[in-house]
């Protein structure tokens, strides 16, 4: 089993910044995946970045790209996702999630664990 912990989240005004971050424990050396997802009222689940093992492959959809940074340290299994210039649209619950596949992807059906979420709410 993968537990994930997020934190980070809070009420920023528009044009801020927040450093979300997610703790993984349990068989972390399964986690090979690692994703964000956001979910904001009467809305959908969707996929926000997601980062393969290494660090070296990472994803974005295309509203965040050059906001949004996703990063891991695997030597203290964390994952991290740095949000600038937030919009209002940005507003949601951020949820990480982990996959044990290498092959990383933006379905959220795809992923095996996920965490309870952190909430992002953004000021106009």
């Amino acid at each position: 089993q993968v537990q994930l912990v997020e934190s980070g989240g809070g009420l920023v005004q528009a044009g801020g910044s927040l450093r979300l971050s997610c703790a993984v424990s349990g068989r972390t050396s399964s986690t090979y995946t690692m994703g964000w997802f956001r979910q904001a009222p009467g809305k959908e689940r969707e996929f926000v970045a997601a980062i393969n093992w290494s660090g070296t492959n990472t994803y974005y959809r295309d509203s965040v790209k050059g906001r949004f940074t996703i990063s891991r340290d695997n030597a203290k299994n964390t994952v991290e996702l740095q949000v600038n210039s937030l919009k209002p649209e940005d507003a949601a619950v951020y949820t990480c999630a982990a996959r044990t596949s290498a092959l990383v992807t933006s379905s959220p059906r795809n992923y095996n664990y996920w965490g309870q979420g952190t909430q992002v709410t953004v000021s106009s």
